[in-house]
C-alpha cells in the first residue's frame, strides 16, 4: 500500500506540474498575440461595448444638414476580387480599403488624377490582402490624416508592409469602438462594428461604417459575415456595399430585410474562383427590390449626392492590377436615379 500511495502521490504532483506548465505556455502565447510593432503604432485602443443578448443598438445619424454647395461622391472602384471605396465629401476624403497588392500603384495614380493629395481617413477594414494590399502605396503617396484598422493581426508580408509604411511615415493606427463617430464634409460616419473575439476568422473583425449625408444613408460592410449581421440592430439604408463580395457567408435575409437598400453594390472579380456573388445573395437582394451593381459587370460605380437624391454612374477603369485592360477614360455606361 505504501508503494501504491507513493506512486499516486508522484502522479498527482506530475499532473499538477503539467497543468500549471500548460497555463504558463497559454499565457505566453496570449501575451504575444499582437506583435510589439503593432502595439507601438496604436494611438487609441478602445473596448467594444458588449450586451448580454449579443444584440447591439447603435445610434446613427439619419439626417445631417447639408449646405447648398455641398456634394458627396463615392467611388466603388473595380479592383477585381477585392475592395476599395473612395468617399469625397466637400474637401475631405476617406478611402476604405485599397485592393490587392497589385492594385495599389494603380489606385494611387488614379486618385492623384482626381486632384486629391490628402486622405483624411484611411480605413483598412481587416488585414486580408484583398483589402489592405494597396494601403502601403496609399500611405507612401498621400498626406494621411487618421488610419483606422481593427485590433487584429496576421503574419503576412502584406500586413507587415502596411505596418512598415505607417512606421516610416511617423503615423499611428487609431482604434475605434462601436458607436464612435467622425465627420466627413457635411456627412457623419458611425462605426457599426469593429473587433470580434473570434480571431480565427478575420472577416468578423471588419470595420463596418454607416454614413449619413443629408437625407441619404450608406452602409459599408467590409467582409462582415452573418455573425456580425446578427449582433447589430440595423436601420434602413439607401445604398449598401454588400458584405464579403456577395458571398453566402453574408447578407442573410433578416439583415437585408432590415437595411432594405434601394441600391446594392457588390465588389467582385469576373469569373472568380469563389463563385461570388452567391445566387442566394442576389435572390435576397432582389426580393427587397434592390438595384444591384456588380463591378465585374459594370466596372467602377460612381455615386454622387446632394443629400436629397443620389445618382449612380458606371464606367470601366484600369484598376485591377491582375487584369488591367480597360480604358481609364471610358465613357459612362449607365446613369440611374
Amino acid at each position: 500500500m505504501s508503494n501504491t500511495n507513493r506512486r499516486n502521490s508522484t502522479l498527482r504532483s506530475f499532473c499538477i506540474t503539467l497543468f500549471f506548465g500548460v497555463l504558463l505556455i497559454i499565457g505566453a502565447i496570449i501575451s504575444n498575440q499582437f506583435p510589439d510593432e503593432v502595439n507601438n503604432l496604436i494611438e487609441e485602443n478602445l473596448n467594444i461595448p458588449a450586451e448580454e443578448n449579443n444584440t447591439i443598438s447603435v445610434n446613427t445619424a439619419q439626417n445631417t444638414v447639408v449646405s447648398a454647395d455641398s456634394k458627396l461622391q463615392i467611388y466603388y472602384f473595380d479592383v477585381g476580387q477585392a475592395d476599395s471605396i473612395l468617399v469625397v465629401a466637400d474637401d475631405q476624403t476617406m478611402l476604405i480599403d485599397a485592393g490587392n497588392n497589385e492594385d495599389g500603384p494603380l489606385l494611387a495614380s488614379y486618385i492623384q488624377g482626381l486632384g486629391i493629395t490628402k486622405i483624411d481617413y484611411l480605413v483598412g477594414t481587416h488585414p486580408h490582402e484583398d483589402h489592405i494590399g494597396g494601403l502601403d502605396d496609399i500611405i507612401n503617396n498621400f498626406e494621411i490624416g487618421k488610419i483606422y484598422m481593427p485590433d487584429a493581426t496576421t503574419t503576412t508580408a502584406t500586413f507587415q508592409a502596411v505596418l512598415s509604411a505607417i512606421s516610416q511615415r511617423g503615423l499611428s493606427i487609431t482604434r475605434c469602438e462601436i458607436g464612435s463617430t467622425f465627420g466627413i464634409g457635411d456627412g457623419i460616419c458611425t462605426i457599426m462594428s469593429v473587433e470580434n473575439e473570434e480571431q480565427s476568422n478575420l472577416n468578423l473583425n471588419s470595420i463596418v461604417i454607416h454614413l449619413a449625408y443629408g437625407d441619404k444613408t450608406f452602409l459599408f460592410m467590409g467582409d462582415a459575415e452573418k455573425e456580425i449581421e446578427s449582433m447589430i440592430s440595423w436601420s434602413k439604408v439607401d445604398v449598401l456595399k454588400v458584405g464579403h463580395h456577395g458571398s453566402d457567408t453574408s447578407s442573410t435575409e433578416k439583415f437585408i430585410n432590415a437595411v432594405k437598400p434601394e441600391s446594392a453594390i457588390i465588389s467582385v472579380g469576373k469569373n472568380n474562383s469563389y463563385s461570388h456573388p452567391a445566387q442566394s445573395t442576389l435572390d435576397t437582394l432582389h426580393k427587397v427590390g434592390a438595384k444591384i451593381y456588380r463591378t465585374d459587370e459594370v466596372g467602377t460605380v460612381l455615386l454622387t449626392s446632394d443629400g436629397k437624391t443620389y445618382n449612380i454612374q458606371t464606367f470601366f477603369t484600369a484598376l485591377d492590377g491582375n487584369a488591367s485592360t480597360a480604358n481609364i477614360n471610358a465613357p459612362v455606361l449607365e446613369t440611374e436615379q
